[in-house]
């Protein structure tokens, strides 16, 4: 399952500089003339994808674009200055959309694909283009046209990164909520959410990553219980699990332990490789317990789980001790991220060490 995380922006080339008509007039240069130089283009916008970005939540602070104009042409025919040309850049998989049209303009796939969504105004003519035999002073110059202008949607299919696995009324969707810009219906039911909420997650300008709260996993999900075959399809695309559990039910007879190994259960019918994945436990509605009994709470279900991995004591409704996870996890991606390119680069090391091995 894709989620679709999308911008509308409004891009502004900019516009070609103007003629100019001007004549050589110097003393002890009896033929003067004309020598209007032409303006400079108006600098394009274009479109590249990057690899080092994962969603377009950086758009929602900036929606307009524009370009440099062209400077305009002077005498002794200088020409003006071109104007700069504006890179915006996308995450790879970014689909370019004419807003007036709904025409797709192209689709970023590869890492450095540039794509010219808006083209600067050419630079007028000045008058030394208009001399002739029959005009020896012309008087005419002609203006930049003007560069392209159009709403373009900015179209990400996204795969998120982080799931969220839990029993219903774990506080999925208000860590959801906590920890993103992402609004969905919270309320105290125990019934599960039927739709994936999704968010992300901003540490800082251009590292983010994608969250959501995997719905319908309940036990027997891997048979077809409830939507769970349907999501857990989704569990297999992201990089981290988050495991919420409630660390202080109000029903006694709920065993916060049981419920891990439940969705543990599910998720090894599903696909064994599963339990492969990064997966950190985080126990929540810590709040709701004294700061003694919470941290003997959580030390006894994480005693009798075995657990080996990560785990933290949150409130998502406080927001207690949510945001110190997200930044792990972006460290976590970053880590992962150098230690793939380190391991690339030691085999293109070994390859032009050893070209005949």
């Amino acid at each position: 399952m894709k989620f679709v995380d999308e911008a509308v922006i409004s891009i502004f080339a900019g516009s070609g500089g103007n003629g100019c008509v001007s004549f050589r007039r110097e003393k002890f240069i009896p033929l003067g003339g004309p020598d209007g130089g032409d303006g400079g283009d108006g600098g394009s916008i274009w479109v590249e994808a990057d690899e080092n970005l994962n969603t377009l939540i950086d758009f929602r602070h900036q929606r307009q674009f524009r370009a440099q104009r062209g400077e305009n042409g002077q005498g002794r025919q200088m020409f003006g200055k071109a104007g700069e040309d504006i890179t915006i850049r996308v995450p790879i998989g970014t689909e370019v959309i004419n807003v007036a049209t709904d025409e797709i303009i192209g689709d970023l796939t590869e890492h450095g694909q540039r794509l010219l969504v808006a083209r600067g105004g050419d630079g007028g003519k000045g008058n030394v283009h208009f001399k002739s035999s029959l005009n020896r002073a012309p008087r005419k110059a002609t203006t930049g046209s003007a560069g392209e202008e159009r709403d373009i949607r900015l179209e990400l299919k996204l795969l998120a990164d982080v799931g969220l696995l839990g029993f219903p009324n774990a506080g999925k969707s208000t860590f959801v909520r906590a920890v993103s810009a992402a609004t969905p219906k919270v309320a105290d039911y125990p019934f599960t959410t039927l739709y994936p909420n999704l968010g992300v997650v901003s540490v800082e300008p251009y590292r983010s990553f994608v969250i959501a709260d995997i719905p319908g996993i309940i036990e027997g999900a891997a048979e077809g219980a409830g939507l769970g075959s349907l999501f857990l399809r989704h569990v297999q695309r992201t990089r981290v699990l988050l495991h919420l559990v409630d660390m202080a039910p109000f029903d006694e007879a709920i065993d916060p332990v049981y419920q891990v190994r439940a969705i543990e259960s599910e998720l090894r019918q599903y696909d064994p490789g599963m339990l492969e994945k990064p997966r950190w436990l985080v126990l929540n509605k810590g709040d709701l317990l004294s700061a003694e009994e919470r941290q003997a709470r959580a030390e006894e279900i994480v005693a009798k789980l075995e657990w080996k991995g990560p785990w933290f004591v949150t409130s998502a409704l406080s927001r207690e001790g949510t945001w110190p996870i997200m930044l792990k996890i972006q460290q976590f991606f970053d880590d992962t991220k150098r230690e793939a390119l380190e391991a690339a680069e030691d085999v293109a090391e070994r390859a032009r060490m050893n070209p005949n091995g």
